[in-house]
């Protein structure tokens, strides 16, 4: 089989807390240069984006019904290739536990789960206060777009907050969403067992969000590969779309090399 051939998925795209799929932002060009004949599908949780209208699920299981019920609304067929980030990876991992048959393989970047770390590691201590007020007592678009670039983003370039304001000015999402996004995110437990879906875990050293010690935890547990990129933000995408790409990519040949070997 040509290698070439191992590029031709369909991905499901899946972003964060409060994140939509336009908040993607260049990293769907880059993914794509990098694995050209793969298909990307970025979807929207419940709340966020085109969704926002709705109530966000309390539940990560909830989620994970309302991704496969959009993509059987628009009939795409599984098997899947999942590439999603914090809250977006929590969807995937339950996603995996609950129907592994579904999905070819995990990409789950800069997340955390019970039962494998403490709260101060799957929030850092120094958010608190932040994401409190904001949840809270709410603010201004700016203040909002502002704090959350601050907090995840650690290469940003200017024009990112213009165009995550427009984002928020066109599709709001409301703090009741907000809040049970953070009570889904905090209520999820994942399975301790190994995934049956082959999973490659991609993490920032340099997270000011999340603890890198989640990821290297995860790795552990779950025995899968886990990549550090060593200046990157919580927003690894944002910061260095090409380099999640080029592990993607790299990483997907190498296990069909092994999986081809192991046949022979």
């Amino acid at each position: 089989m040509n290698a070439d051939s191992y590029t031709s998925f369909t991905w499901i795209f899946l972003r964060g807390l409060t994140r939509e799929s336009r908040h993607w932002g260049d990293f769907v060009g880059q993914f794509q240069q990098a694995l050209p004949d793969s298909r990307v599908v970025t979807l929207d949780l419940p709340g966020n984006g085109q969704l926002n209208q709705q109530r966000s699920p309390l539940r990560v299981q909830d989620m994970v019904a309302h991704c496969r019920a959009q993509l059987a609304a628009r009939q795409i067929a599984p098997p899947y290739h999942v590439l999603a980030m914090s809250l977006g990876a929590m969807v995937a991992a339950a996603w995996a536990q609950a129907y592994p048959q579904e999905l070819a393989a995990n990409v789950l970047i800069n997340t955390s789960m019970r039962p494998f770390n403490p709260i101060w590691q799957r929030l850092r201590p120094s958010n608190y206060g932040v994401l409190a007020k904001l949840v809270l007592l709410g603010g201004t678009p700016e203040v909002w777009e502002r704090s959350i670039l601050r907090i995840t983003s650690n290469h940003a370039i200017d024009d990112v907050l213009p165009r995550w304001l427009a984002l928020r000015r066109d599709r709001p999402v409301s703090r009741g969403n907000a809040l049970r996004q953070l009570v889904a995110a905090a209520g999820f437990r994942a399975s301790g067992v190994k995934p049956l879906v082959p999973t490659l875990l991609l993490a920032s050293a340099q997270d000011h969000l999340v603890s890198v010690e989640c990821s290297k935890t995860l790795a552990r547990h779950w025995q899968c590969d886990l990549r550090l990129h060593p200046s990157a933000g919580h927003d690894l995408p944002l910061d260095d779309g090409p380099w999640v790409a080029a592990q993607v990519r790299v990483w997907l040949f190498d296990s069909a090399a092994y999986t081809a070997s192991a046949h022979e």
